[in-house]
């Protein structure tokens, strides 16, 4: 995003995300590549071993943590060199999935930054590894909403709920803000 579109820009309200979330969908597969060593799946490539280890998977954030979801944990990962990360969260609009954003970011550009490769997963790869997936886009690659949903898009049909797209939002929003007024302040020296 040039300066002036940066400084022009306004998150959009959930009715246009849900838009742009359910525009030209076409069937995605069980894992995708969604940025650069960056992918969404489900619990079953999660649980697939040995296609984790083919697909070169190095770091696994599993959005659907804890005995009563996907139950991997770092135990399920020992006798791979993969790094585990868990955000035990429910898929639901009262869920607030926010608190996780930049841990769980951090951890994703940790692993990116080792050239490693990174899975977000959840039960289904859609609504919580997605959300969890954007959030990384927006704070760490400093994408807006739009631009971080498209970029996943061209890859994986996703679909946040709406409590978790409001998050995002808020997010995209608050990040906005944050760089507008750093803008200004590195003017005003």
């Amino acid at each position: 995003m040039s300066p002036e579109e940066e400084s022009e820009y306004q998150t959009p309200p959930t009715c246009d995300l849900l838009c742009l979330l359910l525009k030209n969908r076409r069937p995605t597969g069980a894992v995708n590549e969604v940025w650069p060593n960056l992918y969404i799946g489900d619990a079953a490539t999660a649980q697939h071993k040995t296609r984790l280890v083919d697909l070169g998977i190095t770091h696994v954030v599993n959005a659907a943590d804890g005995p009563q979801h996907i139950d991997t944990g770092p135990c399920f990962y020992k006798d791979t060199n993969i790094q585990y990360h868990g955000v035990e969260a429910t898929d639901c609009k009262d869920f607030d999935l926010s608190p996780f954003f930049t841990e769980t970011a951090d951890f994703i550009h940790g692993a990116l930054s080792q050239r490693g490769k990174v899975l977000v997963h959840c039960a289904r790869g859609i609504s919580r590894s997605a959300t969890l997936a954007l959030a990384y886009l927006l704070i760490r690659e400093r994408l807006s909403l739009v631009e971080a949903v498209e970029a996943v898009r061209r890859h994986r049909n996703i679909l946040p709920n709406v409590g978790f797209l409001n998050q995002l939002r808020h997010l995209d929003s608050s990040l906005a803000l944050q760089r507008k007024t750093t803008k200004c302040q590195a003017i005003e020296k």
